[in-house]
């Protein structure tokens, strides 16, 4: 191998530049789905979309999500102990795009009802922001943290779940990351 590069070591023999490319290229073509985020510290909230997230146990039922040092949402899980994750129906791609920054526009009442970026939420059991349109949600409380460098690995312990009948009778269609034109990892 030779000496790593930002991304990581590079095989000897091989250019570079050439090489991580390549390697983020790949990275990009690994199925992932395409989620917003919900997190809440106080009277803090925010939505973000993510696409690193996933179940890591059956036993008892934990969910993964990584998020990066820097973000909003990364604050308020450290801060609130908890988050949601919302599955969107693939015709609902478009929504994702309004939470690729933090949100600034939140008008929601002492219920967790109302719009975030204005589109319409409504709060989970114990008060997350959730797309109101959302296929299916989870809800999460933090368990495990791990420090990855540019990101930490969240793992929740599901403690609410819910789901519109199409999800619940497994014929959804919910929402995936090559669904859209974004990328992101790698």
């Amino acid at each position: 191998m030779s000496p790593a590069t930002r991304g990581g070591p590079v095989p000897a023999g091989r250019d570079p530049d050439s090489y991580d490319r390549l390697r983020r290229r790949v990275l990009w073509q690994l199925p992932t789905g395409l989620y917003l985020l919900g997190s809440r510290s106080a009277d803090r909230r925010n939505l973000m979309a993510a696409n690193l997230v996933t179940q890591v146990a059956t036993e008892p039922k934990l969910v993964g999500v990584a998020v990066e040092v820097g973000a909003v949402t990364h604050q308020l899980v450290r801060a609130g102990g908890a988050f949601t994750i919302s599955l969107l129906h693939r015709g609902d791609r478009t929504l994702v795009r309004r939470f690729v920054k933090p949100v600034t526009d939140c008008e929601v009442d002492e219920h967790g009802v109302g719009t975030m970026q204005g589109v319409a939420v409504r709060a989970s059991a114990g008060g997350l922001p959730v797309l109101a349109a959302a296929a299916a949600y989870l809800e999460c409380q933090v368990r495990h943290t791990l420090d990855l460098g540019s990101h930490s690995w969240f793992v929740g312990e599901v403690s609410d779940c819910d789901a519109t009948p199409d999800v619940a009778a497994e014929d959804a269609d919910i929402l995936r990351m090559e669904d859209t034109r974004m990328s992101y990892g790698g």
